[in-house]
Formats: C-alpha cells, structure tokens, sequence
C-alpha cells in the first residue's frame, strides 16, 4: 500500500500553516470589502452631499428671483428679503462644494464657471432692481437685463445639471466596480474556504490516525516496557542512563534489585551508587568511571557490590555513546550480574587443572604403555619362542597347546596396546595441518600394508586423489585403517577388491550431512568382503565394539573408532553402509578449507 502524503509527518504542520494563511487571506478579503462598502458608502454620501448643495444653491436663486419678482409686482421691498440672504447663502454653499471637490479638478472648473454664472445672474439681479426702482420698467434695457437674467438662469441650471451628471456617473463608475469585486468576492472566498475544509479534513484524519497509532504504540510500549522488566529480571541485569549535558542518571527497576533495593528507593547518582561498590573495588571502579567521563565510553568492566545483608555480587557494566533526537548526547549502559558465570568459570578453571592433571597422567600411562608394558611382552614373546625351539621336545603336547595359546594372547595383547596408543595419539588434534598429495599417502599406506595386501592378494583402484590441508599422519592412518578393515572382513570366496573414488560435492546435495552449508571432498571406499547388517553402522565406530567373535577375526574393535576419531579431527563426517555377503562402504566428507 502506498504511502500516502496525508500520513507524512510534515502534513499537519503544512495544513496548520496553511489554514492560518486561508483565514488571514478571508480576514484580509472580508475587510477590503467592507472597506470598500464603507468607501462605497461615503461615496454616496459624498455626492449626495455635493448634490445637495447645488440645488440649495439653485434653491437661493430661485428664492432670490422670486423675491425679486414679487417685490416689483407688488412694490413691496420685504419681498427682497431673499434676494439679500441668498448671496450669503450661495457664498457657504460654494465654500462647502469647493471642500467636497477639492480632490476632483473637473468638478473644480466647473464650480469656477457655476460661480460665475451665478455672478452673471446676480448682476442682473441687480441691474433689474435698479430699473424697477427708478420707475423705468418701459425701458429697453430693462427688458434686455430681464432676459439676459433669465438666460443666466437657465445656464445656472444646466450647469448645476452637468455637474449632478457629473457625479453621478461617477458615483455610477465606482459602484459598477465595486459590484463587480463584490460579486467574484463570494465565489473566491467559497472555493478557499473548501480548500480550508478539505485541508483541515485531511489534518484531521492525519490527527485521528495518528492519535490511533499513537495509542496502539503507547499500549505496544507498555508491553515492552514490562517485557523489558520481565527480561531484565530472568536474564539478571540493569540498564542505565547517563545524560551528559545535565549530569543526571536513569536507573532501570531491576538495576535497584542488582544492587539489593526496592526500585527507586533512592535517587539515582553515581556517587549513591559508588556506596554499594565493594571497598576493593572502589578505586578500580573510579578509574574506570572517570575514563568513561573523559571518553564518554566504557568498555567491559568487572567490579562486586555488597547488599545491605552483607551478600556480594559481581557485576559487569557496560556502556555506549549516543546522540538523542534532540540533539543531545547520551551513555546508554546495561549492568549483569554476573557471580554465577564467575562461579562457573572457577569451577572450570578447577576441572581444567584436573584435566590437565589427568592428561599429564594419560601421557604417562602412554608412555608405561609404549615402553614398560610392551617391554615384558616382548620377554614373554622371546622366551616362549626359544622354550618353542629348545624344549619342545621335552614338554607334552597338551603344553605345546597352552604355550601357543600364550603366544596368541601375548600377540593380542600387543596388538590391543598398539592400537591404544595409536587411539590416544588421534586424540591430540593440535596436529599442525599441512598442503599434502593424498596419492603419496595412500601409496605409504599401501607400503605399510604391502605383505598382508600381497598375501591376499588384494587389488586396490583409486581415481586421482586431490591435495588438501590435513594433518598427514592421522590421514595415512584413515587409508591404512580402512583397507585393513576391508581386507580383515574380505570374503572367503573372492580376491579382496577395493575401490577408492572421489568427487567435490555440495553440502545440500547430500542427504546423509545434516549441515546443509558449504561444500566437502567426498572419499568412498568399496569393498567386496563379508558386509554387514545396516543396523549397526553407527556401532561399528564406537571404541571395542566387534560384530564378530574373536576366534573369527583378530582385532581389538579399535580400528574403526580411531578413523572416526581422524574425520572429526578434520571437521568431518564418516557414515558406513553394508549389505552382508556382497561388500561394505565406508563414506568420509572433508569439507573444503
């Protein structure tokens, strides 16, 4: 299953972040807006304003020309009252319009020409008055005045009208653009507050997630720990912590059992632990920790505690540096007890002094075997045969009989001590190995066993035989013990044959090895002798053992166990197989060095 980016460590904070960006950008969005609705709305109010003042303004002229007509239709001079107020009137109005248009230069310029328009029809005002008042109403110019007056009016007025035209379409403008930001305003804002919710969705479900693992770890930890406390109290040790920075330590539950406490009985510190350290060990221990402190590493060191009940213990601590996720360095150790190994390794010291001992009494029992038993069989042998050549003349026949019987069991006995002595040598397999052609040994060991091969007439085929490391005397002993062993059980209606083959095999291959790595030199000898039933070739190899009797065959039943024992010196194997009356095979595997 992939890996999801949801499930990366980095998405949470990438959606927080970018949540907190969406909600400043809606925040920035939303007070633009209504900035721009409050622009909006002093917009309106601004050209409502300037709107106003100039109908109030046209209101003045209209008042003051109504004034005018009625005070000369009706020769009343109150009637001028809003003649004289109007100019003062226009004059404020001017001074507000002037402050609304400061910041549009046409509106300016078309305030200038209003104002005078307005001085034009003032003028006429005057002048008309003027001609009322000196009862020369007949007179051309007044007529001529009175129309100029009214055509100032209507110019008044159309300027007003241009210029509350003017504003309006200003006004129309910027409300047509604000329309037109407020109407994408809400789909944008839609599709960034989805990306929000999807984003927050996806954090939730990373959070939801996490929570899941974050609980299923914590209960895995718990099992852990207590396994851990389990483990440390079947295997017998403690860890412990050093965080170096601080200076401070973390002792484990059972690093406290170690020392004979209750966990956390105290708090943990190198020198509170420095109190438990047996007194013989304390300067040892201390030189140790202030190499540990100088290196921040502590290799195997062995010291002993003492309980609070006087029982010693022997310890082994050991420690190793490392960096924390923080970035900070800590010593994480691990204390054993280790008095039952020390127990142990004395009480094997103790029995290596006695096997030594033994071996010293081995060797010399060897050597009582090679020469002071051997010794008086060879007197016994002598004079039996001279007793057999001087006096067989003068003892019974019955004599004869028991002096051969002595020769048989002195040769016997010889035999026995020989094949000991060769046993005891194949023990030693500190024999030094050597690059040796296993042609020229087996050639020696046909030279050593020249006369009985001749006396059989024994023929003997090998394939060529490889060089390998062996240890060469014990190697020529395995051809001479095996052939001999061929011979010995040949079969009384066949020339001995004997086949010796070899071949480079792997261990897989072979179902008889049970270690199914590497590769062997495979030797198998065949022969055509007496055989022997399968149910005991494993017994053939162990020491005394005879399938038959005595009288039958001569031997000791040491032959076999010494080649067993020469093929375990070379890390190997040797199986036997036999099928009576037909001939028996003896298979060796020498792994490849």
């Amino acid at each position: 299953m992939p890996y999801r980016v949801y499930q990366k460590p980095w998405f949470v904070k990438t959606v927080f972040y970018a949540c907190s960006f969406v909600i400043l950008l809606v925040g920035g969005i939303t007070y633009r807006n209504i900035s721009d609705l409050s622009q909006a709305s002093d917009l309106v109010t601004h050209t409502y304003k300037i709107n106003v003042e100039l109908e109030q303004i046209f209101s003045y002229l209209k008042d003051a020309e109504t004034g005018q007509r009625g005070s000369i239709i009706t020769n009343d001079a109150q009637y001028l009252e809003p003649y004289y107020s109007g100019r003062e009137n226009i004059n404020n109005s001017f001074v507000e319009l002037r402050e609304l248009t400061k910041d549009n230069p046409k509106q300016i310029e078309n305030l200038k020409e209003l104002n005078k328009l307005i001085d034009v029809r003032m003028a006429c005002f005057q002048k008309s008055y003027s001609f009322y008042a000196a009862t020369d109403m007949n007179n051309p110019k007044f007529k001529e005045n009175f129309l100029a007056g009214k055509n100032a009016m209507e110019a008044v007025r159309n300027k007003i009208k241009e210029m509350i035209l003017l504003e309006n379409k200003s006004l129309e403008a910027q409300q047509v653009e604000l329309h037109k930001n407020l109407k994408v305003t809400p789909i944008f804002l839609y599709f960034v507050l989805l990306m929000a919710l999807l984003l927050m969705y996806g954090a939730y479900a990373k959070i939801a997630s996490n929570l899941k693992r974050l609980k299923k770890s914590n209960m895995q930890l718990e099992m852990f720990k207590e396994s851990t406390n389990l483990s440390e109290i079947v295997s017998n040790h403690g860890n412990w912590i050093w965080n170096v920075e601080e200076d401070t330590y973390i002792y484990s539950d059972n690093l406290y059992r170690l020392l004979g406490e209750e966990p956390h009985a105290f708090l943990p510190s190198l020198e509170k632990f420095m109190e438990f350290v047996h007194p013989k060990d304390v300067k040892k221990l201390n030189k140790a920790v202030e190499k540990m402190m100088a290196s921040e590493n502590l290799p195997f060191t062995y010291f002993r505690v003492v309980h609070k009940s006087g029982k010693v213990r022997h310890l082994k601590a050991f420690a190793k540096k490392v960096v924390n996720s923080e970035g900070k360095t800590q010593l994480i150790g691990t204390t054993t007890d280790v008095t039952e190994e020390i127990k142990s390794f004395k009480l094997l010291e103790q029995r290596n002094h006695e096997l030594e001992r033994n071996n010293k009494e081995l060797q010399a029992f060897n050597y009582v075997a090679s020469h002071d038993l051997q010794e008086p069989l060879r007197k016994i042998q002598t004079f039996l045969s001279r007793l057999e050549d001087k006096e067989s003349e003068n003892v019974s026949e019955t004599s004869l009989k028991y002096i051969d019987r002595i020769k048989t069991a002195a040769t016997r006995m010889r035999l026995l001590i020989d094949d000991l002595l060769q046993f005891s040598r194949t023990n030693k397999a500190d024999k030094a190995f050597e690059k040796s052609d296993l042609n020229l040994l087996l050639e020696d060991a046909k030279q050593d066993l020249a006369e009985v091969i001749s006396k059989e007439k024994a023929v003997i085929k090998a394939n060529e035989l490889p060089n390998i490391k062996v240890i060469p005397f014990q190697f020529q002993q395995l051809f001479i013990n095996l052939i001999g062993n061929s011979i010995k059980y040949k079969s009384e209606t066949r020339t001995p044959e004997i086949n010796i083959a070899y071949s480079k095999i792997r261990a897989v291959d072979e179902p008889k090895i049970k270690k199914k790595k590497g590769s062997y030199h495979k030797f198998t000898f065949t022969d055509n002798g007496i055989g022997f039933d399968n149910t005991y070739a494993k017994k053939i190899f162990i020491l005394f053992n005879r399938l038959h009797n005595k009288d039958e065959y001569s031997g000791t039943g040491i032959g076999l166990s010494i080649c067993k024992k020469i093929v375990e010196n070379h890390k190997g194997f040797i199986f036997a197989e036999g099928q009576p009356g037909i001939g028996a095979t003896f298979t060796v595997y020498i792994p490849l060095k």
